[in-house]
């Protein structure tokens, strides 16, 4: 009875709550972004170099494996198809893009979550006591303790802490 005990403690802590909220909104958001990346970037890019998609992209390592036709592997799927060995930097050059967005996406979340952070830091901070005061003869400005100017060589009144006693 104690270790379902102390699990429910250990998955009911607010940490943990968070990090599993954080991990299925994290891959919903990849997939987002895998989807953004294929069906919307990677489309009219492969347009403007010459109608390459880049999921087709492969160097082929088994030459030699033809489709059940005799024909040549011209795709990443015949090459699968056939279980020839292939490099696919074209899979490899979308999910780097993919980092790249996710990474990007990620560091504005942060950036805007400091900034916010440091605002509110900045409002709660106190104003910082003046050290200094003006002394009444001449207007410079002297210690708040000080009991005579050092500029004009006054007498002052009492300083203020000492004052309050």
């Amino acid at each position: 009875m104690g270790i379902a005990k102390e699990f429910k403690e250990f998955a009911m802590r607010g940490n943990v709550i968070d990090l599993a909220v954080g991990v299925i909104i994290g891959g919903a958001f990849g997939k987002i972004v895998t989807s953004v990346v294929n069906d919307i970037l990677m489309p009219p890019i492969g347009k403007i170099l010459g109608g390459v998609n880049f999921t087709d992209l492969f160097i082929n390592l088994d030459g030699d494996k033809k489709l059940p036709s005799g024909a040549d592997v011209v795709s990443l799927a015949q090459a699968k198809e056939v279980g020839a060995a292939v490099i696919a930097y074209g899979q490899f050059i979308n999910t780097m893009i993919d980092f790249f967005i996710v990474a990007l996406c990620i560091f504005f979340l942060v950036k805007g979550i400091n900034f916010l952070r440091r605002d509110k830091q900045e409002q709660e901070k106190p104003e910082p006591q003046s050290t200094l005061k003006e002394c009444p003869y001449c207007y410079s400005e002297i210690p708040v303790k000080a009991t005579r100017c050092s500029h004009c060589t006054s007498m002052l009144n009492e300083p203020e802490q000492i004052r309050g006693q």
